[in-house]
Formats: structure tokens, C-alpha cells, sequence
């Protein structure tokens, strides 16, 4: 018999003898829509798992709140000069370690450098490694864990073994000694630094999620129906494994702006003449004493972003885990 070819509308249309009309994909359910029962209009139609943790989202303050605060990060970034019109790297050494004064609400630094421009501006180093390293781990991650977990066998019991030793290295140890021969100011070291030590956990995130997926009845007819395996992993597998990835990889970025801060505090991450909050949390521990705010100003600004990725994290992690329904 010849082999009939793959149509997807041919899933949603398989069923035992024919009562089922209407197959609902994994992570969707009903919803109820104007429609007559003559045939006028569809009584249900499938609402997707996104659809849902939208709404579920619209309705959360802790995904409000933390998705304001990330948004005023994101446009600070973009436009600081907007909110601090001044140069961070112009330093006036007669008014070194200053308290607040009018046009300066957050005094000065050891240099005499403005510490509200610098902490206007240290935003963007942040964010800028913070979303450039997530979304690298993501994307490297995804893709090795995704294809361990499809096709299993030898290429799973290798990518298993290369995490394990991944897995081994500690962080910032790695960071010391990685680092410690980088002489450059820019950025793509550091980031290149967090997405080769950190994709061994999406990794094994998107493993676990593509193995459980693939185990569903959908995924089964499509194989059986003929779908090539790029077929199924672009358009089943993938849209239904995600989820876990997203939620792990929103609450991670919070930890890489917090990790950039450690290397740069402890002098192998970024270095100056960048302006990064921790550089100036470097420069002003020695000074907590004499001049608290020179430290007060960037640790609380690293602090509320860290805090607002990791609830936003939780509030994603809520409205796409069907099991908090």
C-alpha cells in the first residue's frame, strides 16, 4: 500500500470510529464562543496554553509590577540621557565622596564622579549582558538538549556526560580563571563566558520537556501519519516543550546581571572605563563607612532589577505550569 502522505488536519480528524470531530492539541482547552447549534457558527473553539497564561497574567500584580519596573530598566537603557543628562565618566576630584546637593540627588564617588548618572548608566551594561547571555543559553541549550532528548541513544548518553563535566566547573572560580587573561573592556567576553557555563541547565530543562513530549498521543499520530522528524520537532514538540525553557531562561537572566556584578566586584568581569554597578560597588566598599551612599545607590539598583526578573520568572513559571490551575 502506498504511503499515504503527512497532512496535520488529518490528527485533529482521527478518532475512534469517528466520534471525535475535534481533537484539541496538547496544552489547549475549550472556549466557549457565539454559535447556534444549527451549524451557524463553531460552539468551541481550542484556546491555547499561551491564550490562557496571558490572561492569567493580565491578572497578576506581581507580573504588573515586575514587568513595569523591567520596562523603565529596558528604557533607561536605551535612552539615559533622557533621566541624567550628565557624563558618568566626568569626575570633579574636589567633590569626592560628597553627600547629595542640588542637580546631583545622589551625591559623589571616590572620583568625584556623579553616582545618579552612573547608576542611570550602569543600567545599560546590565541589561545588555543580561539579555545578550539568556538569550544565547537559551538558543545553545535548547537546541543540544532538544535534539538529546528526539533522538535519545548514543547522542543523549554524550551530551550527558559533557554537562556532567559543565556541571563540575564552579561559576565564578570559572570565571577567575577564564577572565583573568581578557584585557578587553567589552562586553562579549563576560557573555561569552555565562553561555558557555550556563547552557548545561537549559539543557537538560528542554531534555526532560522534549522526552515528556514527545511521549503524547499527538506526537504518535503525526509519526505515524509520515511527519519527517523536522516537521514534528518545528511544529509539535517544540511549541509544547518550551514553556519550562522560558521560565527557567527569565529567572536566570536576573542571575547573570547578579553574576556580571560579582566578576566585575571582584575585578576579572568588566572593567573601567565601562561604567557597570559592580565596578562602582567595588570602588565604594572601601569607603562604606566614611560614604555610604557611593554604595547604597548601584546595590540597590542591582538588587530591584535581580528581584524583578526573578518575579517575573515566578509569575511566568505560574500562569504556564497547567498544574496551578
Amino acid at each position: 500500500m502506498p504511503e499515504q502522505p503527512y497532512d496535520d488536519g488529518a490528527i485533529a480528524a482521527t478518532g475512534m470510529g469517528g466520534a471525535m470531530d475535534l481533537a484539541v492539541s496538547e496544552g489547549e482547552t475549550l472556549e466557549k464562543v457565539p454559535g447556534g447549534p444549527q451549524g451557524t457558527g463553531p460552539a468551541d473553539k481550542p484556546r491555547s496554553l499561551w491564550s490562557d497564561a496571558w490572561r492569567d497574567l493580565r491578572r497578576n500584580p506581581v507580573f504588573i509590577i515586575s514587568a513595569l519596573v523591567i520596562l523603565f530598566l529596558i528604557f533607561i537603557s536605551l535612552w539615559p540621557s533622557l533621566i541624567a543628562s550628565g557624563n558618568p565618566l566626568k569626575c570633579d576630584l574636589a567633590k569626592a565622596q560628597e553627600g547629595s546637593q542640588p542637580g546631583h540627588p545622589f551625591g559623589f564617588d571616590g572620583q568625584g564622579c556623579d553616582v545618579y548618572t552612573r547608576t542611570v548608566y550602569g543600567a545599560r551594561t546590565s541589561v545588555t549582558v543580561g539579555v545578550c547571555a539568556t538569550l544565547g543559553v537559551a538558543i545553545l541549550g535548547s537546541v543540544l538538549g532538544g535534539m538529546a532528548g528526539f533522538f535519545g541513544g548514543f547522542w543523549d548518553s554524550i551530551l550527558s556526560r559533557i554537562t556532567d563535566v559543565f556541571f563540575a566547573i564552579p561559576v565564578v572560580l570559572g570565571g577567575l580563571v577564564l577572565l583573568s587573561v581578557v584585557t578587553s573592556n567589552s562586553v562579549w567576553p563576560v557573555i561569552g563566558f555565562m553561555v558557555l557555563l550556563g547552557w548545561p541547565q537549559i539543557s537538560r530543562i528542554a531534555r526532560g520537556s522534549v522526552i515528556t513530549v514527545k511521549q503524547n498521543d499527538f506526537v504518535q499520530a503525526a509519526r505515524a501519519l509520515g511527519a519527517s522528524n523536522s516537521r514534528m520537532l518545528l511544529r509539535h514538540i517544540t511549541p509544547n516543550a518550551v514553556a519550562p525553557v522560558i521560565v527557567v531562561a527569565t529567572i536566570a537572566l536576573g542571575t547573570y546581571i547578579s553574576l556580571e556584578a560579582t566578576l566585575s566586584y571582584l575585578g576579572v568581569g568588566l572593567k573601567p572605563p565601562t561604567v557597570s554597578w559592580g565596578i562602582d560597588i567595588s570602588s565604594a566598599s572601601a569607603y562604606i563607612r566614611q560614604a555610604p551612599h557611593m554604595l547604597l545607590w548601584p546595590a540597590g539598583a542591582l538588587a530591584l532589577t535581580v528581584l524583578a526578573f526573578i518575579m517575573l520568572g515566578d509569575a511566568v513559571r505560574d500562569a504556564l505550569d497547567p498544574k496551578l490551575r
